[in-house]
């Protein structure tokens, strides 16, 4: 019998890399990834969620992994998860409401992996704001794991630098 595929949770603030460092890995182990579905959202309404829409959105993020899980192999690499919605609630909406910190406090991940906010900063329509947010929020999400312990590789470099290196801590995990 096969084991489910072990959920990786791929964080870093905007425009890090995340969602080209989880097709990259996907694309490696012959797998499947989760893309950010805030994206989905935006691109569909054209326009940022708003606070109230912010549990609806981690929520969708979830399902996405339960249904990507059943085509999954080994690993199933997801582009964000409810700790980073979060995050950005209480950055634009000074708060996340109780629902969905206890979302995002369940965290439950084999592996988080962090994007370093080194790659060139880009403007992309209606999610950015600019480097600056960027490092505060990759500041407050080191933060967050810190406090609640859990443990993540930081993954810097190029693309092949990071998947570099995903792949190697990834295999010591999988030994274990």
């Amino acid at each position: 019998m096969t084991r489910p595929a072990m959920r990786i949770a791929i964080l870093g603030a905007e425009s890090s890399g995340k969602s080209t460092l989880a097709a990259a890995l996907a694309a490696h182990y012959h797998t499947v990834w989760v893309p950010e579905y805030l994206r989905e959202f935006v691109e569909a309404r054209q326009r940022t969620p708003r606070a109230d829409e912010q549990l609806f959105i981690a929520t969708t993020q979830i399902e996405r992994e339960e249904e990507a899980g059943t085509r999954a192999h080994r690993f199933l690499f997801c582009d964000t998860t409810p700790l980073m919605t979060a995050i950005y609630s209480e950055h634009y909406f000074g708060a996340a409401d109780a629902e969905l910190q206890a979302l995002a406090a369940i965290h439950d991940y084999a592996a988080t992996v962090v994007a370093a906010p080194t790659t060139p900063w880009l403007p992309d329509g209606l999610q950015r704001d600019s480097d600056a947010v960027r490092q505060h929020v990759h500041a407050r999400l080191v933060h967050r794991l810190h406090e609640a312990g859990i443990a993540y590789l930081l993954a810097d470099g190029d693309v092949p630098a990071r998947v570099a290196q995903v792949v190697a801590w990834l295999e010591k995990l999988d030994m274990q």
